[in-house]
């Protein structure tokens, strides 16, 4: 841990980019050994994601947002506000433009092709790929926020809170690698093309990791508005996705309680370390 501390903040944010993008690879990879994912494992882990972002949300993230501005003389509430409120319309336009760019797509091809549907991937895996892909964007740029705020020596920001939200964006990356690779190949794409896929819709995070560390290492006063942003988008993830996704099911009452514990240990770790 102390070699980590070390490091630049860029380099730090790479290496936790770069954690949370093998955690997606480890996610595809499940394509390669099963057909099937456990739902029951699946939706605890989307529980448990959903708990540890949500406390992260506040702890890393909004509540330092709103230190920030105070200490920087900005509006602390219009400030993370505006932050958090952009963080997750930049999330619905970027599913809104997904959808509409891959409904365009599928009819332009069922025109080519419509006597062969087992031809073309369905639109629920290409829509899920993408879906995944970009909102590993703000994920990315989640974790660089973070380091790049512990970096500015602010007490309000911990190097261990930068940690905690990419252990916890890292861990609901395991099983959305799997839902990617999965349908894929269920639809008729080779294993291998299947786990490919699956592993470079990771592969933002670490690259936006860095940008984000150095944009607001670079402009201080954008730091309490990127928090917010990073909130917003990690919420939006939460609610729109991990939520959902592990209450439809059997398995609502161990997807709630692994939400609750991850709640519950993340706010431990933040408060206590």
């Amino acid at each position: 841990m102390e070699f980590f501390i070390r490091l630049h903040p860029a380099v730090q944010a790479l290496i936790l980019g770069l954690f949370t993008w093998g955690v997606t690879t480890l996610g595809a990879a499940v394509v390669l050994l099963f057909k099937r994912f456990s739902k029951k494992v699946s939706d605890v882990m989307l529980g448990f994601s959903a708990g540890v972002m949500t406390a992260a949300v506040f702890w890393s993230l909004l509540n330092p947002s709103i230190e920030i501005s105070q200490e920087l003389g900005q509006n602390a509430w219009l400030t993370a506000a505006a932050g958090f409120l952009s963080g997750g319309a930049f999330l619905i336009l970027i599913n809104f433009f997904a959808s509409r760019i891959l409904d365009k797509r599928e009819n332009a091809k069922a025109a080519l092709a419509a006597d062969a549907p087992k031809a073309r991937l369905s639109r629920r895996s290409l829509l899920l790929t993408l879906a995944v892909t970009m909102h590993n964007i703000p994920e990315g740029l989640a974790v660089g926020v973070a380091i790049g705020s512990a970096a500015a020596g602010l007490s309000s920001v911990s190097l261990l809170g930068a940690v905690m939200v990419a252990v916890g964006i890292g861990i609901q990356d395991f099983p959305e690698g799997a839902a990617v690779s999965l349908p894929l190949m269920a639809d008729g794409l080779p294993r291998g093309k299947s786990f490919l896929t699956g592993m470079l819709s990771g592969a933002v995070e670490p690259v936006f990791a860095v940008i984000g560390a150095l944009l607001v290492i670079a402009v201080r006063s954008l730091l309490p508005f990127a928090l917010a942003f990073a909130a917003g988008a990690m919420i939006y993830v939460v609610v729109r996705e991990l939520i959902p996704d592990s209450q439809n099911g059997k398995n609502a009452v161990p997807a709630t309680l692994g939400l609750l514990l991850g709640f519950a240990l993340m706010m431990i770790l933040d408060i206590a370390l």
